[in-house]
């Protein structure tokens, strides 16, 4: 089969489509063929080795980690999918026409392949994040970096439960933001003050790590209702950076249910072939996006 990968660390130029063995499912995994992974900043920073000391990584590594496709083998133990079905899910190296996941659900009915690999990893994300920032029905969340994958997940998300929602982002992406139920303001100069003309916040989530920590603790008042995703700086300041996957099979049954009763979509912003692969990376990093950017096989 064909996959990417990467035999060292380094910039995008390290990626390369190359002839592999196809993986097997093992006990309590399923293999499917990939029809399309999502491309998420994690898979770059992996790339770059950013967590070569906390997530050791043996080269030469596949690429991706959320992928949709058709189930075409079975692991010992697996009960509940067979051969045939439309699922997408969490696993490894997913930039591959053949990828083994240990996570899945049953893509909802009217859901494409490009769609739903998107999914995985920024609704997983979301729902730890909203958690672990205790913002309660009645509140109102500050989200740094709100037209993302993640951002338009937590926005939808916390509008379902009653949330009040303050989102920043680009001023190409504002309308995107306010479509999915947020205040919006630019990021910028002056920033803060515009959200605090929108109104209160009570607890804020930094999505895009650009470096506005400080200020965002500012607007909360309290540390321990900050919660970021990108910024590593986040114990100087006594916020917490949110950096383990969660329950994964919890987080797609959610994502089963919102999709259907209509409470979730992002749109797919670019989808690029396997062998475009570092050109989706460059374009994760520069980040911007509005919803998801997915590799397509």
């Amino acid at each position: 089969m064909k996959k990417v990968s990467h035999a060292e660390f380094g910039g995008p130029d390290v990626l390369h489509l190359v002839d592999a063995e196809q993986p097997h499912a093992g006990q309590g995994r399923i293999r499917v063929a990939v029809r399309a992974a999502g491309v998420n900043p994690v898979d770059w920073r992996i790339r770059e080795g950013q967590f070569r000391k906390t997530r050791p990584v043996e080269l030469p590594a596949g690429v991706g980690q959320d992928a949709s496709g058709v189930v075409d083998q079975v692991g010992a133990g697996v009960e509940g999918v067979e051969v045939g079905d439309r699922v997408f899910g969490r696993g490894s190296s997913t930039y591959a026409e053949f990828a083994v996941l240990s996570a899945w659900a049953r893509m909802p009915d009217g859901l494409s392949f490009e769609e739903a690999a998107g999914y995985p990893s920024v609704v997983e994300t979301a729902l730890r994040t909203l958690r672990q920032v205790g913002v309660r029905p009645g509140q109102t969340l500050l989200v740094s970096g709100a037209s993302g994958g993640v951002g338009s997940a937590v926005l939808q998300i916390a509008r379902d439960r009653g949330i009040a929602v303050i989102g920043t982002a680009g001023a190409a992406n504002l309308e995107y933001v306010r479509g999915l139920g947020a205040l919006a303001t630019t990021y910028g100069e002056g920033w803060v003050e515009r959200v605090r003309r929108l109104g209160r916040v009570d607890a804020a989530l930094d999505l895009a790590g650009s470096g506005v920590l400080r200020e965002l603790v500012e607007l909360t008042g309290d540390p321990r209702k900050v919660v970021t995703i990108a910024d590593l700086s986040a114990p100087e300041f006594g916020v917490r950076f949110s950096g383990t996957t969660g329950d994964v099979p919890a987080a797609l049954a959610e994502a089963v249910g919102l999709l259907s009763r209509g409470k979730l979509h992002i749109p797919v912003e670019k989808a690029y072939a396997l062998d475009e692969a570092a050109a989706a990376q460059i374009d994760s990093r520069a980040g911007h996006t509005r919803g998801r950017r997915v590799v397509v096989v």
